[in-house]
């Protein structure tokens, strides 16, 4: 078994603290940075996963009107949520290879101006959520918003291993939004897609988490596999992926999706678990990982499509 590691986070240089707030070159800045800033892949993901969530509710049904606010308003809250959490972690992305080259650390963009940016965002898509999408889908934007900004980034992030699985309650915000904006209401559907998105996150991060193991420890991230080792990270990802299992099942037997979900959904989520039982015989971590972090990729886009499809129709 593996033994505890012990986690200390590095102390700030000072020149670091005096980088933090220095004036940066803005000149330099173009459109693509503040694009850059929203993190447009998890943008992309999310609004999958908020159409998927609308589209469950409605029943082959549309109000495309509803629809596009709807998305609109997501997608904002989702990108200030984003660029705030940019704005927190500029001094930590200094530290990781693979953050180290954004617009904050090297100074492109200043804090003032993300900041701005940021809160312009969240008040226009809060309004949009509010106005057009309903107050339930509005309340949960604000539990994405601060779950994900104070919870997460502000605090979790930075002193405990349960960052990821109380910060993927704001990563399954959105198809809740896109299924209320349609029923005003929580039923056992909004349940399960939130469950989906809420058990798929952990598993996923942790899977990157093992691959950059050593960038998150010199960055003094306290993530699972830096501060507890990464067979115990092994061993929980199971309950999250075990849990999985019943979602098609009970999307099927409550007659939101049909059979091909029921299916393909199932063939999924057993392939995840047996490839993640296998990593305990694995003798190259990197590896088995990386085939985990890309199988658990393909496993969202696939069940979502699938699921988008195979919706039950009003009769």
């Amino acid at each position: 078994m593996d033994k505890q590691l012990r986690y200390h986070a590095p102390a700030e240089s000072a020149a670091l603290a005096a980088a933090r707030t220095s004036p940066p070159g803005e000149s330099a800045a173009t459109w693509r940075d503040f694009v850059a800033v929203t993190k447009p892949g998890i943008l992309r993901s999310n609004l999958i996963a908020a159409f998927a969530g609308f589209w469950v509710a409605s029943q082959w049904q549309l109000h495309y009107g509803s629809l596009i606010l709807t998305l609109l308003g997501t997608m904002l809250v989702m990108a200030s949520s984003c660029v705030f959490n940019n704005y927190f972690d500029r001094d930590l992305d200094t530290k990781m290879e693979r953050t180290k080259n954004r617009a904050l650390p090297i100074g492109k963009l200043s804090p003032r101006t993300v900041l701005i940016y940021a809160v312009i965002l969240g008040i226009l898509g809060l309004g949009i959520l509010f106005a057009f999408s309903g107050w339930l889908a509005g309340v949960f934007g604000i539990v994405g918003m601060i779950v994900y900004v104070l919870v997460y980034t502000l605090w979790l992030k930075r002193s405990s291993t349960w960052s990821t699985s109380v910060g993927a309650i704001s990563g399954a915000m959105p198809p809740l939004i896109g299924y209320v904006a349609v029923t005003g209401k929580v039923d056992l559907g909004a349940v399960l897609l939130f469950a989906l998105l809420f058990l798929w996150q952990p598993p996923h991060f942790w899977a990157l988490g093992i691959r950059r193991v050593e960038e998150y420890r010199a960055a003094g991230f306290p993530l699972l596999p830096v501060v507890k080792g990464i067979r115990r990270t092994k061993w929980q990802m199971l309950p999250y992926l075990a849990l999985l299992i019943p979602i098609p099942i009970l999307m099927y037997v409550f007659d939101y999706t049909g059979i091909w979900f029921l299916v393909i959904g199932e063939i999924l989520s057993v392939a995840w678990l047996l490839m993640a039982i296998k990593g305990f015989r694995s003798k190259n971590d990197d590896q088995w990982a990386k085939k985990v972090f890309l199988f658990s990729v393909n496993y969202l886009t696939i069940a979502l499509i699938v699921m988008i499809l195979d919706t039950v129709r009003i009769s």
